[in-house]
């Protein structure tokens, strides 16, 4: 397994300054977000002439590789929401925002051939995550699993098509966001091969589900691992429960998302559980704890989860007493 890093923890610097500065911290690999107007990548400008092998040469001359693309913004509008909470993706009509997320996520999947890159991270999205709750429209998730795979589908063959995997986030307020839902997915677009996720533990941890039994169910699934923490805070569960709203920032919050080593993630157990497997892929640490500073993520990130990446897998043992017998 390999540390990476998610380049949109600092958006506001060059995509190379951001490479050069966490290689100095030995992280070995980039997830560079890929949405539109991220200033990083833009897509148009890696399919263009031999761009994407300058990038990847650059990227190279840090003794990194790039793990995969982010297309989390504008992927998202493909089931939607496509009214006013999305404008700051996208200003359209709810059939613009459609095209939009869906003519984004193919071509950062052409971005992503061009440039050597195997997966694309992103979200489905979804018109209403409230329809989970059977009432007062009981056949409201139903529909909108017909919706996934009339959008889905012509995508993943697409991803096909250029040779790379999208691999779905899940999270709350999403059509994907538990273990079952995760694998009803798959079973609705018949497996498709090019269809997988992107484990981020602090997001099932948000809903009290186990990163172990996801990694163990979901299996040769997933395609790309978020390296991000999480914390349910003991004191304010009591007065905010679960799905408490507002800021992430107030003290009373009864979730937080944090740096690896800092929440209720058990880092030695999922790493176990992701090498047990056959995971051996890359980590990529993103940064949402509002309780530090980036850079403070950045130096602890590296300090606390290099030492337990796990190198390469069991080869067994060859001495007498476990030796095959006749």
């Amino acid at each position: 397994m390999k540390l990476g890093f998610f380049t949109a923890n600092f958006t506001e610097r060059s995509l190379e300054e951001v490479a050069k500065m966490v290689a100095g911290y030995g992280y070995e690999a980039l997830e560079i977000p890929a949405y539109e107007g991220n200033g990083q990548l833009e897509t148009e400008d890696v399919i263009k002439g031999n761009n994407a092998e300058k990038i990847k040469k650059m990227v190279a001359g840090f003794d990194l590789s790039i793990s995969a693309l982010s297309n989390h913004a504008d992927s998202f509008l493909i089931m939607g929401p496509t009214g006013i909470e999305t404008d700051f993706i996208y200003k359209g009509s709810a059939q613009e925002k459609i095209k939009h997320g869906t003519e984004s996520l193919i071509r950062t999947a052409q971005a992503a051939s061009a440039l050597g890159v195997p997966v694309v991270v992103g979200y489905p999205g979804v018109e209403n995550w409230g329809r989970f709750f059977f009432f007062p429209y009981g056949h409201g998730w139903s529909e909108y699993e017909e919706q996934f795979v009339e959008r889905f589908t012509p995508i993943l063959d697409k991803f096909k098509e250029y040779g790379v995997k999208f691999a779905i986030e899940p999270h709350p307020n999403s059509f994907i966001y538990d273990i079952h839902t995760a694998e009803r997915a798959l079973e609705l677009v018949d497996y498709h091969p090019c269809l997988g996720y992107n484990f981020d533990p602090a997001n099932v941890t948000y809903l009290s589900l186990s990163p172990e039994i996801f990694v163990d169910r979901l299996k040769e699934r997933i395609f790309h691992v978020h390296a991000k923490d999480a914390e349910l805070v003991a004191h304010n569960l009591p007065t905010g429960g679960t799905l408490m709203q507002g800021d992430m920032s107030r003290l009373d919050r009864s979730f937080r998302f944090r740096i690896p080593g800092w929440g209720d993630v058990n880092w030695k157990r999922l790493i176990t559980e992701l090498s047990m497997t056959g995971y051996n892929g890359v980590l990529s640490y993103e940064h949402e704890d509002v309780t530090m500073s980036r850079m403070d993520g950045v130096e602890k990130t590296a300090a606390f989860l290099k030492p337990l990446l796990i190198k390469a897998p069991y080869e067994g043992r060859s001495d007498k007493l476990f030796s095959s017998k006749d």
